[in-house]
């Protein structure tokens, strides 16, 4: 069982900043073989959850995204990943769980929307989330859907 946190990018430690971003090339760029620029300019104002194991290696990950962001109208939560050796474990829903618990405190007066992979969709329903009336959407070659937290 991992072990979250909730930290802005300021107080991330070098090692947590390298830790994450090795993650999230793991994953996105080189498993979902989706080459982009995952350093986006968005984490700098972003908090970031990150799901630890006891030796301080992250697992599992998400973006606290505050709104004006990524979306004019709403926060968001993104990149959100689990790491091969967590997968079917329970711990993409803890971190799901936590992330909506962080930015629910962090930015309680507003709406979250997510961009989620069309595979998933039924994982973010499970946990509040309703696919918008907005059409499906291409995004780096894999089918998405706009989604907001009831």
């Amino acid at each position: 069982m991992l072990n979250y946190t909730i930290t802005s990018f300021n107080d991330l430690t070098l090692d947590q900043l390298y830790k994450l971003m090795v993650l999230r090339q793991e994953v996105f760029i080189v498993e979902q073989d989706c080459p982009y620029l995952d350093a986006d300019s968005k984490d700098q104002e972003s908090h970031h959850v990150l799901g630890t194991d006891s030796e301080g290696n992250i697992h599992a990950y998400a973006r606290l995204v505050p709104k004006g962001i990524s979306y004019p109208e709403y926060n968001s939560i993104g990149r959100v990943i689990t790491s091969k050796d967590y997968r079917g474990k329970g711990e993409g829903k803890r971190l799901m769980q936590e992330s909506i618990k962080g930015i629910k405190k962090l930015y309680p007066q507003e709406s979250t929307k997510i961009s989620a992979q069309v595979y998933a969709l039924p994982f973010y329903n499970s946990l509040g989330f309703e696919e918008t009336n907005a059409e499906r959407y291409d995004e780096d070659g894999i089918p998405h859907a706009a989604m907001i937290l009831k």
